[in-house]
């Protein structure tokens, strides 16, 4: 199971790297590039073109601003492409998520939120789980661990 990162610049790097710990945490390879729509587009085209043979499963395109490079490969792919909007000091990311979302019919790029590297981790954990049953088993644990951490804290509220 291989999933791909996909950064428009190395500035988001610091984002990326969350989602990269969720999926090194359920035992995703993931491979991680620097590829800009816009200054690389053939560079673009021909990672998402050959993405599925190289055995890439999904994609997560992590960018800002004019945040086109998830479409861009969606373009070239019929493998999912999950959008991870890096939040920019020029509308404090709300340009990235809507240069993401707001995709043409037939072009899918599935969102998370401004800046939701984790949530794009485990999107893309979940995808995969169809495939992979264990990844599914994980999943379960992991949203179990989730639940009693929160009881933990509000025990810890309680008179």
């Amino acid at each position: 199971m291989k999933a791909a990162i996909v950064m428009g610049s190395k500035s988001d790097y610091p984002v990326v790297q969350r989602a990269e710990g969720i999926l090194k945490e359920f035992g995703v390879d993931c491979e991680t590039r620097i590829i800009s729509a816009h200054r690389t587009p053939r560079i673009a085209e021909g990672f998402a073109s050959a993405a599925e043979e190289n055995g890439i499963e999904v994609i997560i395109a992590a960018a800002g601003k004019a945040a086109h490079l998830g479409g861009v490969l969606a373009a070239f792919t019929p493998l999912p492409i999950i959008g991870l909007p890096i939040k920019s000091s020029t509308l404090d990311g709300l340009d990235s998520l809507l240069s993401i979302v707001q995709m043409p019919k037939g072009v899918p790029v599935a969102t998370v939120a401004i800046d939701g590297a984790e949530n794009a981790g485990l999107l893309a954990v979940q995808i995969l789980s169809v495939k992979y049953p264990q990844l599914r088993e994980k999943m379960k644990e992991y949203k179990q661990k989730m639940e009693e951490e929160i009881i933990k804290m509000d025990l810890s509220l309680q008179p």
